[in-house]
């Protein structure tokens, strides 16, 4: 299924969301099914009449004669999960940018679990998304989608943090980061785990390998591709990659189109 990724039009939407995406339902569509690789994102998902179960690294989608408007937040993930659709539904799901959906949200403590199943933020968020369903215009919902966010929209201070997830994109070790900031390797990780539900060493490999994923096309072979994408050499670059892809680079870049926004693997 091909799908359009759109980027925010608002400028202070930009900062915090990288982008998000529509489908629309289709009953006489084939069922469909593809793998999702690990990145630093924060994925929310909210569908109209439909069904979501999850089993392990899956998500199996289908419709349901239900009236509902559901969402899920995956906080993390380092593992590809499977999601399957019985056939397409009415989704919009939406990419924040890393710490981007904190400030949007009054529960900061969201990175304690790596799934939010339920997901219902705003005692307004149901209505207003079944709003954004219900318009059949593509412009419009778009429109109503950014208004909405701007609307819980509230800038905060993480200016620390910031700066450690900065560093840490950087290639800069943990034990580095510490001494900088005069902190503890623990509380860095602390910090990590707080505020993206992940430890750092984790947070750097996902980074590394999504880093080699867009700079692939332009690369002439594995091994420039692994000291370009921060890595110490090939053999540490393909390690990483199986414990992500549960494949090696060279099978998954002849599987996967790396000019899509969403690095998918389809079936």
């Amino acid at each position: 299924m091909k799908l359009v990724f759109y980027y925010p039009k608002d400028k202070t939407l930009k900062k915090y969301i990288q982008g998000y995406y529509f489908m629309s339902e289709d009953k006489k569509a084939d069922s469909f099914r593809y793998y999702t690789f690990p990145n630093n994102y924060t994925i929310l998902s909210v569908g109209q009449n439909t069904k979501v179960e999850f089993e392990g690294n899956k998500i199996i989608v289908s419709p349901t004669l239900e009236k509902n408007v559901i969402a899920d937040l995956v906080c993390s993930y380092s593992k590809p999960i499977e999601v399957i659709y019985e056939q397409p539904v009415n989704e919009i799901t939406i990419y924040f940018k890393p710490l981007g959906i904190l400030h949007f949200l009054n529960n900061l403590e969201i990175f304690k679990q790596q799934v939010i199943e339920s997901f219902d933020p705003f005692t307004d968020f149901k209505s207003e998304m079944e709003s954004v369903f219900d318009e059949q215009k593509r412009n419009s919902q778009i429109e109503q989608l950014e208004n909405y966010w701007l609307s819980k929209f509230k800038k905060r201070n993480f200016y620390l943090i910031e700066e450690i997830v900065s560093d840490i994109e950087e290639n800069m070790k943990v034990q580095e980061i510490a001494e900088k900031y005069n902190l503890t390797r623990q509380y860095v990780n602390k910090l990590f785990l707080k505020f993206t539900g992940k430890p750092a060493s984790e947070y750097r490999r996902i980074h590394r390998f999504r880093n080699a994923v867009s700079k692939h096309k332009k690369s002439k072979n594995l091994t420039l591709l692994s000291y370009d994408s921060f890595f110490f050499d090939q053999s540490h670059f393909i390690k990483d990659f199986k414990k992500l892809t549960d494949i090696n680079p060279i099978s998954f870049f002849k599987a996967i189109d790396t000019e899509n926004e969403n690095i998918w693997l389809i079936f």
